[in-house]
């Protein structure tokens, strides 16, 4: 039996992946089982189960929180924009700084694996600052020296967010009219089809690093 520490757990990728991880059970063959679920967020869920453990933190000071962040699969679904963030240095603190903390320090208290979520086009020499953050948060990861590292880079994301995002609704429309004319690649892709993957990526236990782009996270 294992412990999941799922960061992000709010947003619209690791709510699907918080519930994932508390409905497995014994008697399924293709998924990682999991006893304890240690959820961080900065103010309590609205949600209680016999396996979660939510762990309210300061994201700038995680660092005090170290003995409590031990786990075998550590689950990164943290995002933002940099209008929701203010600033791209705040975009950078989300998006960049907390994940690169996260990853070192359950690294060192014991995590085995690491299952991050980017975005399709993540590139650290990318003129496009979005992409070459993810792309930066990539490379700062792999070098923390997880036994297994999935990165997991969506296309435009279609799910339940809580505040909509406005350049999203208006794609989603366009792509109604010209989606036949998308490659399959860069076609909008559901939410719960990446939290299934990442579920099930860590069930498999494959050691190594691993890029899954949005073609592959469709046929979840």
């Amino acid at each position: 039996m294992k412990t999941a520490i799922l960061a992000g757990s709010t947003g619209l990728i690791g709510a699907q992946v918080l519930q994932l991880l508390l409905m497995e059970n014994s008697t399924s063959a293709d998924r990682q089982v999991y006893d304890r679920v240690i959820a961080l967020s900065r103010t309590p869920l609205a949600l209680s189960h016999n396996k979660l453990t939510n762990l309210i933190v300061d994201f700038d000071s995680l660092e005090d929180y170290t003995t409590q962040l031990k786990g075998d699969d550590v689950y990164c679904c943290l995002g933002t924009t940099i209008k929701q963030a203010g600033s791209k240095a705040a975009f950078l603190k989300v998006d960049l700084d907390y994940p690169v903390s996260l990853a070192r320090i359950t690294r060192n208290q014991g995590a085995h694996q690491f299952l991050l979520v980017t975005a399709l086009g993540a590139n650290k020499d990318s003129s496009i600052f979005y992409n070459r953050v993810k792309g930066e948060v990539q490379e700062a990861i792999d070098q923390v020296g997880f036994e297994s590292f999935h990165i997991f880079q969506p296309s435009m994301l279609v799910g339940p967010r809580t505040r909509p995002r406005r350049g999203e609704i208006i794609a989603q429309r366009l792509m109604k009219v010209v989606g036949v004319l998308i490659p399959r690649k860069y076609k909008a892709i559901e939410s719960v089809k990446v939290a299934r993957a990442m579920v099930a990526t860590a069930g498999n236990s494959r050691k190594g690093n691993f890029v899954y782009e949005s073609t592959d996270l469709q046929s979840f």
